[in-house]
């Protein structure tokens, strides 16, 4: 959604971005859109306005015995009611085209994103660490887990089929240790509140957010008509909707642990060996809901909270500025955390950093009161924190040893019992 005010006084800046995003100017339609129903709003107050001072006339003209007039009065109201209904069907038709319209485009890019097609232009912005070097050729984590009989995507098929799998013994525990060390981290360290939320929500949660309209078929959906999430950003964002918080709870930081569900749609025969890209996985995400003067700073912030998840496990990833062409359709601008991945020998994507300015509270209706008493929509800004199963890929291929085992990273041996390698004997 957009600020139609703002839209008519920066037309060329709209459609600049429009453009950067592959789908050309837009302000031209949004505004005939706009000037349709404008015009329709002006007429109704006019006949509303006719209609009320013929209303008030024909109790003048009873009073004064003119009963002809009192009647031509009576059919005047009569055909202006017909029409005002006429034009109140209209007026709700443009409506409803508009904000259609408006809520398939895509949000505005912030000036910063830099200009490209698609991956290959995103733009490197930091390392950390080295490509962890093994004196043994590196297995992928898929090998590994199966090698151990931790890790069953044969027994996921039966019952579930393609891209599911089923996590064992010490694999399973690592995952459930994985989401407890970064819930603690985020929460006791960075100073965001756990929630616990729906996975099952009503199309409008995911309206707000962005998912829908455009991209339902990348979401699955109930027969009742709920839909799974497909992030917790979701429902963390759907916190503050229809809301006016005061200044002073703001920046609300939230963060959330959930199952998350994604029917991978466009992705055939992609990533499909492995929990790489997967229906159901779990996820650690932080959402901050803020004021528009701190946004750019809390998207810094969140960005370094992500960063510590694995500089804490000592492994190696960079971070990229996503290019014009491959942002998503909600975000202003989003940072990509890639952690390398010794099996495939290349940075995969592991978390996503992406602040949506007020695009989704718009949709949302989510608005804050100034402390001069001014109403303004909230900015809002999402982070994986990290997807649970991306990391443990990451975990499992950097730390795997010559023998097939695992070992497991200082911090999170009290999350695992003290344990410190996984291994055949389970």
């Amino acid at each position: 959604m957009f600020d139609m005010k703002w839209l008519r006084a920066n037309k060329e800046e709209f459609d600049r971005s429009m453009v950067r995003r592959g789908i050309g100017p837009q302000s031209e339609k949004l505004l005939a859109l706009d000037d349709a129903r404008r015009a329709t709003i002006a007429s109704l107050n006019e006949l509303q306005e006719l209609r009320n001072k013929s209303s008030k006339q024909i109790g003048q003209a009873k009073a004064a015995g003119d009963e002809e007039k009192a009647q031509q009065l009576l059919a005047q109201v009569a055909d202006l009611k017909a029409k005002v209904q006429e034009g109140e069907e209209r007026e709700r038709e443009q409506t409803q085209a508009l904000n259609d319209f408006m809520l398939a485009l895509p949000n505005l890019l912030a000036q910063d994103v830099p200009e490209g097609e698609d991956e290959n232009d995103n733009v490197e912005i930091s390392r950390f660490m080295e490509p962890t070097k093994f004196d043994f050729a590196p297995k992928e984590h898929y090998e590994l887990g199966e090698a151990l009989g931790l890790m069953d995507f044969e027994a996921a098929a039966r019952m579930s089929g393609s891209r599911f799998v089923v996590l064992k013994g010490q694999l399973a525990l690592l995952e459930r240790a994985l989401a407890g060390f970064m819930l603690d981290l985020h929460t006791i360290h960075h100073g965001f509140a756990e929630i616990s939320a729906p996975v099952l929500v009503r199309p409008q949660a995911l309206v707000g957010t962005g998912q829908l309209p455009k991209f339902g078929e990348d979401s699955f959906e109930t027969t009742d008509g709920r839909w799974l999430i497909p992030t917790s950003e979701v429902t963390l964002n759907n916190l503050v909707r229809e809301q006016i918080l005061s200044e002073k709870e703001l920046p609300l930081r939230v963060t959330s642990h959930s199952q998350c569900f994604r029917s991978e749609a466009g992705s055939s025969g992609r990533d499909t060996k492995g929990m790489l890209r997967q229906h159901q996985f779990s996820k650690v995400e932080m959402v901050v809901i803020t004021t528009p003067d701190k946004s750019d700073e809390e998207h810094e912030k969140i960005l370094a909270c992500s960063q510590q998840v694995f500089e804490r496990l000592k492994i190696p990833y960079r971070t990229v500025r996503l290019c014009s062409g491959d942002m998503g359709n909600s975000m202003q601008r989003t940072y990509d955390i890639e952690a390398w991945m010794p099996g495939q020998n290349t940075y995969r994507e592991v978390a996503s950093i992406s602040t949506a300015g007020s695009w989704q509270a718009r949709r949302m209706n989510a608005r804050y009161r100034t402390g001069e008493g001014k109403v303004e929509f909230v900015h809002t800004l999402n982070g994986s924190g990290v997807a649970v199963g991306r990391l443990m890929i990451a975990l499992m291929e950097n730390y795997q040893n010559k023998d097939g085992s695992i070992s497991i990273p200082e911090p999170l041996q009290r999350y695992m019992n003290g344990l410190e390698v996984i291994g055949a004997d389970k």
